[in-house]
Protein backbone atom coordinates (compact mmCIF):
# COMPACT_ATOMS: atom_id res chain seq x y z
CA UNK A 1 0.00 0.00 0.00
CA UNK A 2 2.94 2.34 0.74
CA UNK A 3 4.68 1.44 -2.49
CA UNK A 4 1.45 2.32 -4.42
CA UNK A 5 0.63 5.66 -2.86
CA UNK A 6 4.24 6.78 -3.45
CA UNK A 7 3.74 5.90 -7.18
CA UNK A 8 0.26 8.05 -7.08
CA UNK A 9 2.26 10.83 -4.98
CA UNK A 10 5.14 10.68 -7.82
CA UNK A 11 2.63 10.94 -10.74
CA UNK A 12 0.34 13.50 -9.17
CA UNK A 13 3.23 15.61 -8.54
CA UNK A 14 4.13 15.66 -12.64
CA UNK A 15 6.74 13.25 -12.86
CA UNK A 16 6.64 9.97 -14.05
CA UNK A 17 8.19 6.58 -12.98
CA UNK A 18 11.02 5.87 -14.31
CA UNK A 19 11.52 2.48 -16.33
CA UNK A 20 7.87 2.29 -17.03
CA UNK A 21 6.45 2.87 -20.49
CA UNK A 22 8.07 2.23 -24.19
CA UNK A 23 7.77 4.34 -27.03
CA UNK A 24 7.58 1.43 -29.50
CA UNK A 25 6.35 -1.45 -27.34
CA UNK A 26 2.88 -2.04 -25.72
CA UNK A 27 3.62 -4.61 -23.32
CA UNK A 28 6.10 -5.55 -20.82
CA UNK A 29 10.13 -5.19 -22.92
CA UNK A 30 11.27 -8.96 -23.65
CA UNK A 31 14.28 -7.42 -22.05
CA UNK A 32 12.90 -6.77 -18.65
CA UNK A 33 11.66 -10.10 -18.52
CA UNK A 34 14.85 -11.68 -19.50
CA UNK A 35 16.53 -9.81 -16.63
CA UNK A 36 13.72 -11.08 -14.12
CA UNK A 37 14.33 -14.50 -15.15
CA UNK A 38 17.77 -14.11 -14.49
CA UNK A 39 17.58 -12.43 -10.91
CA UNK A 40 15.00 -14.25 -10.00
CA UNK A 41 17.68 -17.65 -10.39
CA UNK A 42 20.71 -15.49 -9.38
CA UNK A 43 19.79 -13.31 -6.73
CA UNK A 44 16.47 -13.72 -5.17
CA UNK A 45 17.30 -12.63 -2.16
CA UNK A 46 18.62 -9.01 -3.38
CA UNK A 47 17.08 -6.18 -1.49
CA UNK A 48 16.56 -4.11 -4.20
CA UNK A 49 15.70 -6.90 -6.89
CA UNK A 50 13.05 -6.92 -4.05
CA UNK A 51 11.81 -4.13 -4.21
CA UNK A 52 12.01 -4.35 -7.93
CA UNK A 53 9.74 -7.09 -8.13
CA UNK A 54 7.23 -5.36 -6.31
CA UNK A 55 7.24 -1.99 -8.36
CA UNK A 56 6.35 -5.24 -11.10
CA UNK A 57 3.48 -5.98 -9.35
CA UNK A 58 2.18 -2.05 -8.12
CA UNK A 59 3.47 0.27 -10.76
CA UNK A 60 1.51 -0.61 -14.25
CA UNK A 61 -2.08 -1.14 -12.32
CA UNK A 62 -1.35 2.13 -10.99
CA UNK A 63 -0.21 3.94 -14.09
CA UNK A 64 -3.65 2.04 -16.02
CA UNK A 65 -5.80 3.92 -13.71
CA UNK A 66 -4.08 7.01 -13.63
CA UNK A 67 -4.90 6.97 -17.16
CA UNK A 68 -2.23 8.94 -19.04
CA UNK A 69 0.58 6.25 -19.97
CA UNK A 70 0.09 4.71 -23.66
CA UNK A 71 2.02 1.63 -21.89
CA UNK A 72 2.14 1.03 -18.44
CA UNK A 73 4.44 -2.23 -18.43
CA UNK A 74 7.91 -2.08 -17.53
CA UNK A 75 10.71 -1.58 -19.97
CA UNK A 76 14.46 -2.67 -19.60
CA UNK A 77 15.95 0.47 -17.56
CA UNK A 78 13.06 -1.15 -14.61
CA UNK A 79 15.48 -3.83 -14.22
CA UNK A 80 18.85 -3.17 -15.81
CA UNK A 81 20.23 -0.86 -12.55
CA UNK A 82 19.60 -3.39 -10.32
CA UNK A 83 21.27 -6.59 -11.64
CA UNK A 84 24.47 -3.79 -12.14
CA UNK A 85 24.14 -3.01 -8.61
CA UNK A 86 23.90 -6.24 -7.50
CA UNK A 87 27.53 -7.00 -9.25
CA UNK A 88 29.18 -4.18 -8.51
CA UNK A 89 28.60 -1.41 -11.16
CA UNK A 90 28.07 1.63 -8.63
CA UNK A 91 28.72 4.16 -10.73
CA UNK A 92 25.44 5.30 -12.09
CA UNK A 93 27.02 7.03 -15.10
CA UNK A 94 28.28 3.85 -16.17
CA UNK A 95 24.94 2.51 -16.76
CA UNK A 96 23.82 4.70 -19.74
CA UNK A 97 26.97 3.81 -21.22
CA UNK A 98 26.60 0.14 -20.61
CA UNK A 99 23.14 0.48 -22.61
CA UNK A 100 25.03 1.99 -25.06
CA UNK A 101 27.64 -0.28 -25.83
CA UNK A 102 24.53 -3.14 -26.40
CA UNK A 103 22.60 -0.95 -28.31
CA UNK A 104 26.24 -0.17 -30.59
CA UNK A 105 25.76 -3.99 -31.35
CA UNK A 106 22.38 -3.38 -33.05
CA UNK A 107 23.64 -0.48 -35.02
CA UNK A 108 26.49 -1.94 -35.61
CA UNK A 109 25.24 -4.77 -37.50
CA UNK A 110 23.13 -2.63 -39.33
CA UNK A 111 25.67 -1.43 -40.42
CA UNK A 112 26.92 -4.88 -42.38
CA UNK A 113 23.81 -5.42 -43.76
CA UNK A 114 23.24 -1.77 -45.25
CA UNK A 115 26.84 -2.29 -46.83
CA UNK A 116 26.05 -5.74 -48.21
CA UNK A 117 22.53 -4.74 -49.87
CA UNK A 118 24.11 -2.00 -50.92
CA UNK A 119 21.71 0.66 -48.94
CA UNK A 120 22.23 4.00 -46.82
CA UNK A 121 21.57 3.84 -43.21
CA UNK A 122 18.22 2.72 -42.25
CA UNK A 123 15.85 2.14 -39.56
CA UNK A 124 15.96 -1.75 -38.56
CA UNK A 125 12.12 -2.23 -39.79
CA UNK A 126 12.94 -0.97 -42.92
CA UNK A 127 14.50 -4.28 -44.03
CA UNK A 128 12.10 -7.35 -42.60
CA UNK A 129 13.19 -10.88 -42.33
CA UNK A 130 10.30 -12.19 -45.40
CA UNK A 131 12.63 -9.27 -47.66
CA UNK A 132 16.04 -11.07 -46.52
CA UNK A 133 14.91 -14.34 -47.16
CA UNK A 134 13.05 -13.71 -50.21
CA UNK A 135 16.32 -11.51 -51.08
CA UNK A 136 18.55 -14.82 -50.36
CA UNK A 137 16.17 -17.02 -52.11
CA UNK A 138 14.99 -18.98 -49.06
CA UNK A 139 11.70 -17.89 -48.59
CA UNK A 140 10.99 -19.78 -52.20
CA UNK A 141 13.15 -22.86 -51.36
CA UNK A 142 10.98 -22.90 -47.92
CA UNK A 143 7.62 -22.30 -49.90
CA UNK A 144 8.47 -24.75 -52.40
CA UNK A 145 9.25 -28.02 -50.41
Amino acid sequence: EELEQYCWDTLNSGKVIPGYGHAVLRKTDPRYMAQREFALKHLPDDPIFQVVSLLFEVVPEVLMKHGKAKNPWPNVDAHSGCIQWHYGVREYDFYTVLFGIGRALGVLSNIVWDRALGYPIERPKSVTTDMLEEIAGIKEKAAEK
